[in-house]
């Protein structure tokens, strides 16, 4: 009778296929946390925007900034808590903080805006500042130059 070799792999084509996995995950790992961190971050951007409306409606009101939510008209800062966002606060000539919570490393991405006129017939322009040192975390328009 003729003997018949079992077909599989051997344990050096197994050692090589994991090898080839582990160095795949050792790349793609760092540019996924990036990915959720500006998710987050972009999460925290969009919260802001109906803050940066009020802003700007006291604004073309009163002819100068507020430098408060009260002042804008808006819950309070902590009520604006969610996912990876701790609070949203207006400050001193209508600044905008958006304080994060663990999930984004417990940084601030702060919004200022500055007018291009007079608030009857000027626009507002805003800066986007951050904390957060690695700025591929960061939403396209908050990286800066």
């Amino acid at each position: 009778m003729k003997q018949q070799r079992q077909g599989g792999f051997t344990l050096i084509e197994l050692m090589i296929v994991v090898a080839i996995i582990g160095i795949l995950a050792a790349v793609a790992l760092p540019a996924y946390q990036d990915y959720v961190k500006r998710a987050h971050a972009s999460e925290g951007l969009s919260m802001s925007n109906g803050v940066k409306t009020a802003v700007m409606e006291f604004w073309s009101i009163q002819g100068t900034f507020p430098t408060s939510n009260t002042d804008v008209g808006i819950q309070p800062a902590a009520d604006y808590a969610n996912n990876a966002v701790s609070s949203i606060a207006v400050g001193a000539d209508g600044v905008i903080t958006v304080t994060f919570n663990q999930k984004f490393g417990n940084q601030t991405i702060t919004l200022t805006p500055t007018s291009t006129g007079t608030n009857t017939s000027g626009m507002l322009k805003w800066a986007c500042t951050s904390s957060e040192t690695n700025k591929s975390a960061l939403p396209d328009t908050c990286r800066g130059t």
